[in-house]
């Protein structure tokens, strides 16, 4: 009898061939990041005005760090300079051609009171340095024309971040003076420079300056035909002998004397800033109401 040989049942639990399967989990397997879900409509806008405004605040924080950084560098000069004055660039000794007649000035404004100029008294050439300090009670504040030249830590911070503060003619506040810090202006000059008008108008007064029980030159005041509400005095020179009341002068034009040397007689501001004793021509405005004998 043929039996029919029945090849063996295949043994499941192999572990060979394409269906060796293992589907216990592996230990130790990676794990697959979950994906966002998508953006709702407008979302990927939005999503860049957020990194804009995060780009914005990180170039704000820079700006600060470098404003910080400059204002800490500011106040360790300001702090170990070792001097009580800024320092400044003096000028160099005056050459023999430096001290012979220059001539009249040409216009330049150097300052302001309401709309009223005033014109650089001295020929530039002859001038030292620029200081406006406080004057006598009654006198009007000016306004410069120019930039400050020794403006303190918080002004030269602001300047030099967002700009400004510069500009000619440079020019000093000086301490002291009872009026508004800058109701005295002084042009500085040699003794003997040649002094005329700041502005187009009549002389109304020409007075002798005591100091110290003594005559040191005089004061000439002028009544600006552009302002007659205002009286421009004019100190520390000794009168020009063909000047009288009544006379009619021309700003950069009409000499009105000489800057006189008062090394001896007191000590002048101005000298911190100049290679000299500080002498120079003072100019002052204020009402012609408020004219007063010195």
């Amino acid at each position: 009898m043929v039996r029919a040989i029945r090849p063996p049942d295949w043994d499941w639990t192999l572990t060979d061939g394409a269906l060796a399967l293992d589907l216990k989990p592996l230990r130790g397997s990676d794990t697959v990041t979950a994906m966002y879900p998508p953006l709702a409509p407008g979302g990927a806008v939005r999503l860049r005005r957020r990194q804009a405004v995060r780009e914005a605040r990180r170039r704000q924080l820079a700006v600060l760090v470098v404003i910080g950084v400059v204002a800490l560098a500011l106040l360790l000069v300001t702090a170990f300079g070792g001097s009580d004055h800024p320092a400044v660039r003096l000028s160099a000794p005056a050459s023999a051609t430096r001290l012979l007649p220059v001539g009249p000035p040409k216009p330049q404004v150097i300052a302001r009171v309401g709309s009223l100029a005033l014109q650089l008294p001295v020929n530039r050439v002859r001038v030292t340095a620029i200081g406006y300090a406080g004057g006598i009670e009654g006198d009007l504040a000016l306004s410069p024309v120019g930039g400050q030249a020794n403006e303190g830590l918080l002004k030269r911070l602001f300047h030099a971040v967002i700009g400004g503060g510069g500009g000619s003619p440079r020019w000093y506040q000086l301490a002291g003076g009872a009026g508004p810090s800058t109701s005295a202006l002084d042009v500085g000059a040699p003794p003997g420079t040649d002094v005329y008008a700041p502005v187009d108008g009549t002389v109304v007064g020409i007075q002798n300056v005591v100091l110290n029980g003594s005559v040191h030159g005089q004061r000439v005041d002028i009544q600006p035909s552009g302002a007659p509400s205002l009286v421009v005095s004019l100190s520390q020179l000794r009168a020009d002998p063909s000047l009288s009341v009544g006379s009619t002068v021309t700003a950069s034009a009409s000499k009105l004397g000489r800057i006189l040397d008062l090394s001896k007689v007191e000590k002048q501001a101005l000298a911190h800033y100049t290679n000299d004793a500080g002498n120079h021509v003072l100019v002052e405005v204020h009402p012609a109401a408020t004219l007063q004998v010195p």
